[in-house]
């Protein structure tokens, strides 16, 4: 494969030659296609014909009655209605797959199989194409056939038990975390195949489930119940035996979070603190002694930031090298300076809000970054730039399709 210097050409994308074909729906699959997006993949969003993604309803405010959600998880994608219960849609699908690098789907399994689209069907038309199958619980075992959303993913991968207050039922996270999970480890997954291809020549089956992406994420939890006969329960604000790591109050109402657990920084912390001794208490003077008194050590810290303003704390801790910082909404991100330095903030064009405010790209490429292109588009906006341009039917074809309800 050819190299290309990104000094020479500052405007190149570092996915630019891949297409990707996303025929899934909601969260799991397409937020997968947003991240190769964002590197530059052209990613053709199929869609059906009338009705769309249901993300364009998703989300709790809708100004213009429209959601705010899709414009982010469809950004930097072409928007292609095509009906893929029909014997046409599913032909085209093909076409598609011959010109494309990677197919993306979220559906139950079985689903491709009905519609023939299955993987032997496809690798015949396109030896190098990349299957990624995103679903609850994967293609194969025994609950592969069963419905499967994001949150059972959270329940059975672990991260439901352990999230919320000892004293109350397991909680979820704000966010949809499970499916975004599987997503980014689909998105590894692609990649690293899309890079064996370019050893072997041969496309083949990324297969991710929810609730693996979840499991993968959860530490030690597996060997701490086999070896240590112990299962990790609900802390709260904490974790067990990570100490000094919590957020504690401050003078004027406030709260701050403050993570000293190292030996080294916990040092630091108490020069602050101008309480030396702590770091030679026997109570304290190790990480497991720590954790051993975490309550009484959260005590004394909590007494001493209650007598201080957060600016005060906050310069304080700063100057003696312990990590500190403020929970953050979204207005305090922003105006943080850091954001703006940063970028982390960019304003697009939208046809209805007129400039609207998303996160960047993460994670910063220094020498050939992503970038945001546009926001999610309109259903079927791409319509005849790909089954014109990239599929060569007529105008007259492409009428005749619509009449048939097929796009």
């Amino acid at each position: 494969m050819d190299t290309v210097d990104a000094a020479d050409d500052p405007e190149r994308l570092p996915l630019e030659d891949l297409r990707v074909i996303e025929m899934g729906q909601l969260l799991a699959g397409p937020f997968c296609g947003q991240l190769l997006a964002d590197f530059g993949a052209d990613v053709i969003k199929l869609e059906d014909p009338g009705r769309g993604d249901p993300m364009r309803e998703w989300g709790r405010e809708k100004p213009h009655g429209l959601s705010l959600w899709w414009p982010v998880v469809a950004r930097g994608k072409r928007s292609v209605t095509i009906n893929l219960r029909t014997e046409e849609g599913q032909e085209l699908v093909r076409s598609l797959v011959a010109q494309s690098d990677i197919l993306l789907e979220n559906f139950r399994p079985g689903t491709l199989e009905r519609w023939g689209l299955d993987y032997p069907t496809l690798k015949k038309i396109n030896p190098g194409i990349i299957l990624v199958r995103v679903t609850g619980y994967g293609q194969t075992g025994p609950y592969a056939n069963r419905a499967g959303f994001g949150s059972i993913g959270e329940a059975m991968g672990g991260i439901r038990y352990v999230t919320g207050d000892p004293d109350s039922p397991p909680s979820r996270a704000g966010i949809s975390i499970g499916d975004s999970l599987a997503a980014t480890f689909a998105a590894l997954g692609t990649l690293v195949a899309v890079h064996n291809r370019t050893i072997t020549g041969e496309g083949q089956v990324v297969d991710t489930a929810i609730y693996e992406a979840v499991l993968a994420m959860m530490e030690s939890l597996i060997p701490e119940y086999t070896l240590g006969n112990y299962i990790r329960e609900r802390t709260g604000a904490v974790l067990p035996n990570i100490a000094p790591s919590n957020i504690y109050p401050t003078k004027d109402g406030l709260l701050l979070l403050i993570a000293a657990n190292q030996d080294s920084v916990f040092a630091r912390l108490t020069l602050a603190m101008g309480q030396p001794e702590l770091a030679e208490d026997p109570r304290f003077v190790s990480h497991s002694a720590r954790g051993a008194n975490q309550a009484m050590l959260d005590e004394i810290i909590a007494r001493w930031t209650s007598s201080l303003e957060t600016g005060e704390l906050e310069e304080l801790l700063q100057a003696h090298g312990v990590p500190e910082g403020k929970i953050y909404r979204a207005p305090e991100m922003l105006t943080d300076p850091h954001f703006l330095a940063r970028e982390d903030i960019i304003t697009l064009a939208h046809p209805h809000f007129g400039d609207m405010q998303m996160h960047n790209v993460a994670p910063r490429l220094m020498g050939t970054p992503g970038r945001v292109r546009w926001v999610g588009p309109e259903l079927g906006e791409h319509n005849f730039e790909v089954l014109g341009g990239l599929l060569g039917l007529s105008v007259d074809e492409i009428a005749a399709l619509r009449e048939r309800d097929v796009v």
